[in-house]
């Protein structure tokens, strides 16, 4: 469906203002908080939330509270949206503003990142511990092996393999098994896991679950076991993991529902309060997935966190018509 001649005009007003253009520009980048986009744009944060406002309203972002946060990303699909990324593609990146800006995001980015390599060094040789303070282990795991299902798995991918567990789990399914982090302490770990298990067709790697390198389709089982909760782009982040799985394979993420614990942001680098059913949903319909299962575990202890378990397949329809 169209826009009207009215409805373009007033898409066009929204997006034709400077700030709100810069702010278009880095919410292409990925989401983020008000707060951040205050920092990037040097700004106050009620004329930051007064551009975020008028966007909203014009259905080229979205505003979803995380928390005691609120992030804004760009509106999935839709004419307003096409206008708004073809106004940007025309946009010269070179132009001063926005390169200013993406300067500061970087600053921002590598902020995060050091600040999350040194909680992850800090904390490897606890991981275990630090996560069983929220969650039951063993109720997690045997969800996991029952939604992955009984194998044999050709090829396991485990992306931000932490300590190596999925791998010490799923890896004995798996004819070849692969763990992928960016946390050298954490792959000395899960080597020393992995050996202690007696896995000899598994490997770890250094690499980026935004960019893993992998080939199109070329694992039957994917897992994304408690890391979307750290990431910047959790979307992006679903939607690489969704390319790598194979016609008739399955992804699982298993991560946080929704809560209010705002202590993991400030003492253990989460930043994201978990995730609803219908965001998930969405990312992963839009990744190609099908089949959506949704596995809920609650607490063993009043104050502790609700893990979900997402199982999608690919289907095999594009493994027939490429055959």
């Amino acid at each position: 469906m169209k826009l009207s001649a009215s409805q373009a005009v007033e898409v066009l007003r929204a997006a034709g203002e400077p700030s709100r253009l810069r702010i278009l520009a880095l919410l292409a980048r990925e989401e983020l908080a008000v707060l951040e986009l205050c920092r990037v744009l040097d700004q106050s944060q009620p004329r930051v939330s007064r551009h975020l406002k008028l966007l909203a309203e014009a259905g080229l972002v979205e505003r979803f509270p995380d928390g005691a946060w609120v992030f804004y990303r760009l509106t999935a699909g839709g004419q307003a949206s096409d206008l708004v990324a073809e106004v940007l593609t025309r946009t010269d990146p070179a132009d001063p503003a926005l390169v200013r800006d993406a300067e500061r995001l970087s600053a921002v980015w590598a902020e995060r990142a050091a600040d999350a390599g040194e909680y992850f060094a800090r904390n490897a040789a606890r991981w275990d511990e630090i996560r069983s303070l929220y969650v039951s282990d063993a109720d997690v795991e045997d969800a996991i092996l029952k939604a992955a299902g009984p194998g044999p798995f050709q090829r396991m991918v485990d992306l931000g393999t932490g300590a190596g567990r999925m791998l010490t789990l799923l890896g004995p399914h798996a004819q070849t098994a692969l763990g992928l982090d960016l946390s050298q302490q954490m792959l000395n770990i899960a080597r020393n896991r992995v050996t202690g298990a007696g896995l000899q067709r598994c490997e770890l790697r250094h690499g980026d679950i935004f960019s893993t390198r992998l080939p199109d389709e070329s694992a039957d089982l994917v897992v994304v076991h408690q890391v979307l909760h750290y990431l910047a782009d959790p979307a992006a982040a679903v939607k690489e993991a969704a390319r790598i799985v194979a016609g008739g394979g399955k992804l699982i993420i298993a991560d946080f529902a929704p809560h209010r614990l705002e202590f993991l942001r400030e003492q253990h680098q989460h930043r994201r309060l978990g995730f609803a059913e219908p965001e998930m949903a969405r990312w992963l319909a839009d990744a190609g997935l099908e089949k959506v299962q949704v596995t809920a575990l609650p607490p063993a202890r009043k104050e502790g966190l609700t893990v979900k378990i997402w199982t999608a397949e690919r289907g095999r329809q594009r493994q027939r018509n490429a055959a």
